[in-house]
């Protein structure tokens, strides 16, 4: 395990993640079983506001999203992850699970998109959260 490859930070709200040691093993084992190499993946946990500026920055999308993944590099992988906690929060919320549960499921999902999974039909969605499934049980149950 290394803490230097996956960081964890916020910006522009107060969050720390706790129990970091827990998700760095687990989005390590989704790049080993999914035979990657990664460099380095920061998390930057931050405001709807501020994730709705990037959006629009950089995407040329106005709504509000719970994750924007900017992959720099694919062998070895490489990425920023910025997460809105407030909409983490509201999905809680409206979809009846943890904030805890809510916050692994969009931690592991921009992951499994690095490593190679996409959402973009019901299949893929199928398989995407199946993949979820199993590796946030491994977050919340060991």
């Amino acid at each position: 395990m290394d803490k230097e490859k996956i960081q964890f930070a916020s910006l522009s709200i107060p969050f720390s993640l706790d129990q970091q040691e827990k998700y760095i093993s687990t989005l390590e084992k989704i790049i080993g079983d999914y035979k990657k190499n990664y460099s380095k993946i920061h998390y930057v946990f931050c405001s709807d506001d501020y994730l709705l500026e990037l959006n629009k920055t950089h995407l040329q999308h106005d709504y509000y999203t719970d994750i924007l993944t900017f992959p720099y590099n694919d062998d070895p992988i490489e990425s920023d992850i910025f997460i809105s906690i407030d909409r983490v929060k509201e999905n809680a919320e409206e979809y009846g699970v943890s904030f805890e549960n809510e916050l692994s499921r969009v931690i592991v999902h921009g992951v499994l998109h690095l490593v190679g999974l996409n959402d973009h039909n019901k299949k893929d969605q199928e398989k995407m959260r199946q993949e979820e499934n199993h590796y946030i049980d491994l977050i919340l149950n060991t």
